[in-house]
This record gives C-alpha cells, structure tokens and sequence, in this order.
C-alpha cells in the first residue's frame, strides 16, 4: 500500500518541493562558491568540515542551544565557536579552514547562526548536484524494514530525477512525529505520505469547519 502510494507520487515530483530557508540559500551558496573557487579538494575538505560541526551540534545539546541563541555576546559568540571548531576537529586536530570559519563568523555577525543546519543542508545539495550525486532521505517513525527499504530504493532508481544523476544514495532517518508512513526527501522536492500529514490536513478542514 504504502510502496504503491510512493510509486503514484514520484510521476508528480513536481507538486512537492521542501521549504527551504532563502537565508540559509544564500550563505549556502556563498560558501559552496568560495570553497569551488578554490579547488574541487578544498570543496571536499569544506564539506567534511561542515558536516563534523552539524554532528556536533546535534549531538551536544549546549552547543545547540549556543547557535539557538541570537542574543549573545560577541565574546560569548566567539567562545562558542571555538568550540564548536575544537569539537569538529576530532582527535586528528586538523584545522578547521578558513572558508568554514568566515562563513560562522558572517553568521555570527549577522545573527543568523540559528540557520546553520539549513545552511549546510543546503551546502551539501550543491555539493551533491555537482558531483552528480543524487541524496534520498527517507524519514519514518521507526527504522524502515529491510524488505520495505530494497522496495523504496527499487522504485526511486526507476524515477526519471534519479536516472540523470550518477549515483543514488538513499539513507533512514528515525523521527517519532511523523506517526506513521513516510516522508522522502530529495534535492529540493519532498513526497509526504506520513500519517501525522494526514492529521494535520485533518486538523485544519476541522477548524475551517467550525
């Protein structure tokens, strides 16, 4: 059922798109620009760097809470950076690079740090588009089953967005709010077929209702 509800939305990609921060669009952008500039090594170097201080930030709730917060410092601002930097250099203590450092410091200017995970989002879809990779994120209540993965994947490959691309790379990401169902992200499209969707649609014709 759900297989073939997925199968019936891929032919209309195009009524799904994420919605994405235009802020974050642009320092994404910004970066992906400088780094490329540079070379196709340091874009690499950049990306590794950026995905390390997501991590980290997921994974420390006081430096998620650090990047949340538009009302601090600028010591307390730069304390927090360094951080975050010391944190993403892991045990081989390489340098965080100039690049990843002047984006933070642009965003810590301009107190927008609480964009950086869409930035880097961002970021990895240009990444991504350049290389000619193609990323599927598929988010469900509970680790999808194997058998259930191997059908979605079968079906993405068989989608024209994912035949243009190079390489399809499809990863599971557990989140309890969406109740039921699945919600597939790639590129700048989005396919909702989560029950907590439904509830929500449900919720609103309630309200127009009364």
């Amino acid at each position: 059922m759900l297989c073939s509800s997925f199968r019936s939305a891929t032919a209309s990609l195009g009524l799904g798109r994420r919605a994405v921060s235009t802020i974050a669009q642009k320092y994404s952008k910004a970066v992906y620009s400088a780094a490329l500039s540079k070379s196709p090594q340091t874009l690499t170097k950049v990306q590794s760097e950026l995905n390390a201080i997501s991590n980290v930030i997921k994974e420390v709730p006081d430096l998620k809470a650090f990047v949340s917060n538009p009302t601090l410092s600028a010591k307390d601002r730069s304390a927090g950076l360094a951080v975050i930097y010391s944190r993403a250099e892991g045990s081989k203590k390489e340098p965080v690079s100039d690049i990843t450092k002047n984006l933070f410091g642009v965003l810590s200017e301009n107190g927008r740090l609480g964009e950086t995970q869409g930035v880097i989002e961002g970021f990895n879809e240009l990444v991504a588009k350049y290389k000619g990779e193609l990323e599927v994120v598929v988010t469900s209540a509970t680790p999808l089953p194997r058998d259930l993965s191997s059908r979605l994947e079968t079906i993405l490959k068989q989608s024209q967005t994912a035949q243009q691309a190079k390489s399809l790379k499809i990863s599971n990401k557990v989140n309890p709010s969406v109740l039921g169902g699945i919600v597939v992200d790639f590129g700048d499209k989005s396919i909702d077929l989560s029950v907590s969707s439904r509830v929500n649609k449900l919720n609103n014709i309630l309200q127009q209702s009364v």
